[in-house]
This record gives C-alpha cells, sequence and structure tokens, in this order.
C-alpha cells in the first residue's frame, strides 16, 4: 500500500490524524488523547505505521477500533432534537429573550437569573477534564427546570443558581433571602427537583445551591441534604470521588442528555 496520506482533524473535542488512501478513503486513524492507533484493516499495518511515524509520541497501542460501549451507542444513536448536552448554561433564558426583544428597553430579573446560571455553568463546565460532566436547563413536566446537572466520580448533583451579587444571603431551611428580598422555600423546591432527577435517572441525586458572586453568607442552621456553595467554590468538586466508576458517569449521563429521559417525571 502506498501513498498513504495523513489527515489532523479535530473530532467530538479529540485530535485526531486519519490515515487515508489516494481515493480519499479512511485505513486507520491516530487518536492523541489515548496513544492509539485503529486499523480498519490488518494488512495496512505496516504502512500506516510508516505513514504515522513522524506524528507518534511515546508509546502507541496498535489494534482494531474498541467496540463502543453501550454509553457511546446510545450517544450515537439519539436524534439530536432530544440530545441535551448542546444547551448552553441558561439556555432557557436565552431563548426566552431572544424572543422579547422589549426586554432591553425595561429591568427585567431575567438577566440577573441568566448572569448567575452562566457564572455558575461556566464554573461546572470546567471540571469537564477531571471525569465530570455537565447538562444545563434541562426542563421538567409542569414549567420547573433543573438548571444545571452534574455528574461525575462523586456522584450527581441537581444545580440551582441563584443571583446574589454583593448581597447578603441568610439561609435558615427551607427559607432563603437575599439582601432585602422576601424570603423564599428555595430549599424545598430544590429538593423536589433533585428527587425527580433521582427518580429519572434510578440514582441519587444530591440538591445543591450555588450563589452567584454574594457578599456575606449566614447560614443559621446547616440545611438537611442540601449543599450551599459559593460560585469560587464550585471548582473544589472536582475533589470528589469515589462514589462513582467511570463507566457509571458515562451510562448516567448518557440517560440525562436525553430529553425524553424526563419526560416521566
Amino acid at each position: 500500500m502506498s501513498a498513504l496520506r495523513v489527515v489532523p482533524a479535530n473530532r467530538h473535542g479529540r485530535e485526531r490524524l486519519y490515515v487515508c488512501r489516494p481515493d480519499g478513503s479512511n485505513v486507520a486513524w491516530y487518536d492523541r488523547e489515548t496513544g492509539r492507533v485503529n486499523l480498519l484493516g490488518e494488512d495496512s499495518r505496516d504502512a500506516v505505521l510508516q505513514a504515522l511515524k513522524p506524528f507518534l509520541t511515546g508509546p502507541v497501542t496498535v489494534g482494531p477500533p474498541p467496540v463502543p460501549t453501550p454509553a457511546e451507542l446510545a450517544r450515537l444513536t439519539l436524534h439530536p432534537d432530544d440530545d441535551l448536552a448542546p444547551n448552553r448554561p441558561g439556555e432557557a433564558l436565552l431563548v426566552a429573550l431572544d424572543r422579547d426583544p422589549a426586554h432591553r428597553l425595561r429591568p427585567d430579573p431575567r438577566r440577573r437569573a441568566l448572569t448567575a446560571e452562566e457564572t455558575v455553568g461556566t464554573a461546572l463546565d470546567g471540571l469537564e477534564g477531571a471525569g465530570w460532566h455537565t447538562l444545563h436547563s434541562i426542563a421538567l413536566p409542569g414549567g420547573d427546570r433543573i438548571h444545571h446537572l452534574l455528574l461525575g466520580p462523586g456522584g450527581l448533583f441537581a444545580v440551582h443558581a441563584l443571583y446574589a451579587r454583593k448581597a447578603r444571603v441568610r439561609v435558615a431551611d427551607p427559607m432563603v433571602t437575599v439582601g432585602r428580598r422576601e424570603p423564599e422555600p428555595l430549599l424545598r423546591r430544590l429538593r423536589a427537583a433533585a428527587d425527580r432527577a433521582s427518580y429519572a435517572l434510578t440514582a441519587e441525586v444530591h440538591p445543591l445551591l450555588a450563589l452567584a458572586g454574594p457578599a456575606d453568607l449566614t447560614i443559621t442552621v446547616q440545611p438537611r441534604t442540601v449543599r450551599i456553595l459559593q460560585d469560587t467554590e464550585l471548582p473544589g468538586l472536582g475533589r470528589l470521588g469515589g462514589v462513582l466508576k467511570p463507566a457509571d458517569v458515562e451510562a448516567l449521563h448518557a440517560m440525562a442528555r436525553d430529553r425524553r429521559t424526563w419526560g416521566r417525571v
């Protein structure tokens, strides 16, 4: 086999080098992240390795492509309209504000809520490289919504983002008071959302309240089952572990990203 070409590409955030015949058909690809050369035919092994030789760094594994896991198969068969993974932080608010141009002409509390979801969502997305996944803006039947669902080695968390910029926050379970606003039973609603997520995923989901930019936080009594963190503390969740194995995280992520999973809660 001669005249093989090496073509770089980026698929699903992974850098790969494809080895192609002159007609453009693939015979193999090299995944830099895993250090693996995936051969589509054993008879091309020597020619492929010769073509890739200038690009290989360190030891590599050579063999046929690995068999897709059940989670990978679920992702591959999921219709794009049902895939929640592309949702941006605050997706539902972004869509609602885009459909209501008048919000630019008047104060709109949705803009503050959007700022909170974007701030918290960005912090959670930063955990991606540590084996975590985050899904944003999951709609539930009845009009409720989970702002962020965090899945990783330390378990599952239903995260509610609350705008509290430069405000004092007081928590007296189940009431949460931000600045001079009226107290609201936010922790009760957060527990209910986490319970619905647990039912949908058949796995324990913990409620988490994430405060975006508070000036001060007072907790009179540590709330039952609810974790409360400021947005600057969210990266510390990446140190949690020992609850879920990587395969379990991927399987739960595949289930959670399917919009149809949430239609029965």
